[in-house]
């Protein structure tokens, strides 16, 4: 047989032996990385453990967890926004680090154009509480309050630009009142000067809250979201007090490299869309303060826009830099 012939018959048998490339091979093939930007234990990190247990029986790989902590979650945010857009590095990313931090930070380690939004995971329902001494028991009792004693009440946060720094300086803002930021390291301590009476107010996560709340040293008098809470369908949002259109919440999104292929980014979206609405997931993220989010990539990236617009504009006017 002529080289030439035997090279005719054998080059279809290899072609079929040849393993095929890495992009033809149904996803996932390998297990997905996903990068938590904060210590393990907090919020981001419980809700991408959960997701993880629940997706694995789904899409038969394992999800890695990956810690990557510091510079208020940038360094995390930038290993996601670098990894390759392939689906097997995910991350989840808090709207501080796609909506605050670009207006907040002279330069950041990545681009919000270089992420790929998922699926929303979870919102914080955030709750304005002051101390139960004081003597205002609504929105527009404190307001007025703040107007009789001008630049004597306060507000703690757990630091600098923070969702609770920014939603008490938007306060102040809309409320056209003034107000002292206290900065801490952390919520414990902030809560503890509010409890203590050392501050005034201050907005926290319901979760976080809750407890001081029922025991009376704390006075919840508004929402800091556009919805009552199923939690506390009694407690006013801040919007129904005056202050229309007031919105401070928190959220958690699954993110991804962008350039991510499309299918991938929709299979996941759905995937987890499917596992969010079980009831059992309900009452898992319950316990953490947390309600399953919802809606389509293009639902989280026109939410960055608004959001971005709102926090740039607070940063801007009240000048606040990071620590």
């Amino acid at each position: 047989m002529s080289i030439n012939r035997r090279a005719a018959v054998l080059l279809p048998l290899l072609l079929c032996a040849a393993p095929w490339p890495a992009h033809a091979q149904a996803y996932p093939a390998k297990p997905i990385h996903v990068v938590v930007p904060f210590a393990p234990g907090g919020p981001a990190d419980a809700v991408a453990r959960i997701l993880g247990q629940e997706l694995v029986d789904t899409l038969g790989q394992p999800f890695i967890i990956d810690n990557k902590v510091g510079a208020a979650g940038n360094i995390g945010v930038a290993q996601i926004a670098k990894a390759a857009p392939d689906g097997y590095t995910l991350g989840i990313v808090p709207v501080g680090n796609v909506a605050v931090n670009p207006s907040l930070f002279p330069s950041l380690p990545y681009k919000v154009s270089e992420l790929q939004p998922v699926a929303m995971l979870a919102v914080v329902e955030n709750v304005l509480v002051v101390n139960a001494s004081v003597p205002a028991r609504s929105v527009k009792e404190l307001l007025a309050l703040a107007r009789q004693k001008p630049g004597t009440l306060s507000f703690a946060s757990p630091g600098a630009g923070s969702q609770a720094h920014l939603a008490g300086e938007l306060m102040a803002l809309d409320g056209d009142v003034q107000l002292i930021h206290v900065p801490y390291k952390g919520i414990g301590p902030a809560l503890n000067d509010v409890v203590g009476g050392q501050v005034t107010m201050m907005f926290g996560s319901l979760s976080a809250v809750l407890p001081f709340v029922k025991s009376g040293k704390l006075r919840a008098i508004g929402l800091a979201s556009l919805k009552r809470s199923a939690a506390m369908p009694e407690l006013p949002t801040v919007a129904e007090q005056g202050l229309p259109g007031f919105e401070a919440i928190s959220w958690y999104a699954l993110m991804a490299p962008a350039g991510t292929p499309t299918a991938i980014v929709e299979r996941l979206n759905a995937e987890t869309a499917r596992v969010l609405a079980k009831p059992e997931m309900k009452e898992k993220f319950a316990g953490l303060g947390l309600e399953p989010g919802t809606g389509t990539p293009q639902d989280i990236a026109a939410n960055i826009q608004s959001e971005s617009a709102r926090w740039s504009a607070v940063i801007r006017k009240r000048n606040i830099k990071p620590e």
